[in-house]
């Protein structure tokens, strides 16, 4: 009775909810994942604005896009805070862009957002790296010589080897020890992250700490990474060239020596170690997850597989190499990649705010230091803006004519101050991985397999469960 009635006084101008068990909250509602689909499920009995508790933090959801645009959007700078989580703190100490607010976070962004322009991402510069990592993936898949194969190990390895060569400057061969190690830490911190043992340590940090459990593997690949970045950084202050910047570490460490106050300054190389591990695990793991869905979605839909090459081949041809400016002449290709990311929600509800100063949303009044959760997903499957919404539908983003045309409510990389760093390094790469792809093999089921599977393992992302396909050479 006595949790019961904290609860009541502690919500008591919170919009009403499911009501909470003591200690865990709404958690066991959740099944202590962050489902998606249970939120979408919830507001048509709480409506699109209610509040469910993690544990004993009460957390406002938002559901559909009026409601999630009006945070994003209307009040993005209200909205801008991230909540201090234990195994937030525990993994970041209040360093890198993803799990941190303030002053600090501001300083990360800017500096990444300055490092990615630099190098090129949306120009020519970049493109190139990309477009040989597409090459390297389709020599790749021409090893499976047509055989049913997960194309999991080949897509993650050129993906990390596009983000690599934006964060350290240099590609890994697939033997490399480090990097089979970077990518198992990555999967395996991404998924952890989402896990029931991450909302356990979040309810229960003391106790996690000292208990046995994925969460202490958790921990060490944390500081694997870490210590793998301190080395990068000394190679980088020993050969690097800060004058001419080649990748994201370069360029921080000469806004560091720029940096007018390097005592209180917030670039130090604690927030590059965090910053870059931050943009590695995020690009390598959205990335890859994108990509496996639209193989999955192309062997599910072969028509559109084949109108998608017909496209290519009929405004390319078969040689000509293709830049993310192309997407502009193939317009059904372009809404096909749009359509992928829609329908897959890779991020499902994303990651939980805090309101940093008083506001009002939905005609609700909340407080500085409540924590909202735009859920994305409930935005890109909403009736309201999209035909069909829960099928697969190129058709979203072309009109009669066959033109692409853009859609609002198209938001899997979210909006406002914090829309993803790396959106436009993430939609080139996606784009030029699948074009290259679909213009190289037809992808079809293995035999005796009449669909992929839909279903998915809900970590921190929507992730497919494994499965096999063949590349056959066109």
């Amino acid at each position: 009775m006595k949790t019961y009635l904290r609860f009541r006084w502690l919500g008591r101008h919170l919009p009403p909810g499911p009501t909470p068990l003591p200690i865990i909250g709404n958690l066991w509602t959740l099944g202590f994942k962050m489902d998606h689909e249970i939120f979408i499920q919830m507001a048509k009995t709480h409506g699109n604005m209610y509040t469910m508790w993690l544990g004993q933090e009460p957390v406002v959801v938002l559901n559909g896009y009026h409601a999630v645009r009006d945070a994003l959007i209307g009040h993005s700078e209200e909205v801008s805070g991230r909540p201090t989580t234990p195994l937030f703190e525990e993994l970041s100490d209040g360093k890198g862009i993803i799990f941190i607010s303030g002053d600090n976070w501001k300083a990360q962004r800017r500096c990444g957002l300055m490092a990615l322009r630099a190098l090129g991402v949306g120009k020519k510069v970049l493109e190139g790296r990309i477009q040989t990592e597409a090459q390297f993936l389709l020599e790749s898949f021409a090893m499976m010589k047509g055989k049913a194969t997960d194309p999991f190990t080949a897509i993650v390895h050129s993906v990390s080897n596009v983000i690599s060569t934006v964060t350290f400057g240099h590609r890994f061969s697939r033997d490399d020890s480090d990097f089979a190690q970077l990518i198992e830490a990555t999967d395996f911190l991404i998924n952890m992250m989402g896990s029931i043992w991450g909302r356990l340590f979040d309810v229960f940090p003391w106790l996690m700490r000292h208990l046995p459990g994925g969460q202490q593997k958790m921990f060490k690949f944390n500081a694997f990474m870490c210590q793998f970045l301190e080395k990068e950084i000394r190679c980088h202050k020993e050969s690097g060239t800060p004058e001419e910047p080649q990748d994201i570490i370069d360029f921080y460490l000469s806004q560091m020596s720029k940096a007018s106050d390097k005592m209180t300054s917030a670039l130090n190389e604690e927030n590059l170690i965090r910053l870059v591990i931050d943009i590695f695990m995020a690009g390598t793991e959205t990335t890859t997850t994108t990509l496996l869905w639209s193989i999955i979605h192309m062997l599910n839909h072969q028509d559109i597989q084949v109108k998608v090459q017909q496209e290519l081949d009929a405004v390319l041809g078969p040689t000509q190499v293709i830049n993310y400016e192309d997407r502009k002449r193939l317009p059904y290709t372009n809404a096909v990649v749009h359509e992928i990311n829609r329908i897959s929600d890779v991020v499902s509800v994303g990651i939980v705010r805090q309101v940093i100063k008083e506001t009002m949303l939905q005609g609700v009044h909340l407080k500085k230091d409540t924590i909202i959760l735009p859920n994305i997903a409930s935005v890109l499957y909403d009736p309201e803006c999209w035909e069909t919404p829960r099928q697969f539908n190129p058709s979203h983003f072309l009109d009669k004519e066959g033109n692409f045309i853009a859609n609002e409510a198209f938001l899997p990389f979210s909006a406002g101050h914090r829309v993803c760093l790396g959106e436009q390094l993430a939609r080139t790469v996606n784009f030029l991985f699948f074009t290259n792809l679909l213009r190289a093999y037809t992808l079809q089921l293995p035999e005796g397999v009449k669909q992929a599977s839909l279903d998915y393992q809900l970590r921190s992302t929507v992730k497919p469960l494994p499965f096999e396909m063949c590349a056959v050479p066109r």
